[in-house]
């Protein structure tokens, strides 16, 4: 079964970095887009950065030049560095990958990481 695991989250002080990493777990053929979603408390689920298949890159105005989003083709994997971190960055952070689950595929499967917290606070 294929599944999105994120690791990286946790507690850091203002100004602070922290790489936030989501890779895929199971046997598929390959990626699409990619993008990073936060969820503040209270507050909508809004699209921090995003990655299309060809590489081009889109960022919140929020985090433009503090945050930068990648891949690793080769291990399926997507990451979301982020420095000078700001209280206002607290959230839950969600990873969003397009995966080809067979090289005949046409169309990719949407799939949802469960969510890291991310708390910037000193």
């Amino acid at each position: 079964q294929v599944q999105l695991v994120e690791s990286g989250g946790g507690l850091v002080q203002p100004g602070g970095s922290l790489r936030l990493s989501c890779a895929v777990s199971g046997t598929i053929s390959s990626t699409g887009g990619m993008a990073w979603y936060r969820q503040a408390p209270g507050k909508p689920r809004e699209l921090v950065a995003g990655l299309t298949r060809s590489g081009s890159t889109n960022y919140a105005d929020s985090v433009k030049g503090r945050f930068t989003i990648s891949k690793d083709n080769a291990k399926n994997t997507a990451y979301l560095q982020m420095s000078s971190l700001k209280p206002e960055d607290t959230a839950v952070y969600y990873c969003y990958i397009e995966i080809f689950l067979i090289r005949e595929a046409r169309n990719p499967e949407h799939y949802w990481g469960k969510g890291t917290l991310v708390n910037v606070s000193s």
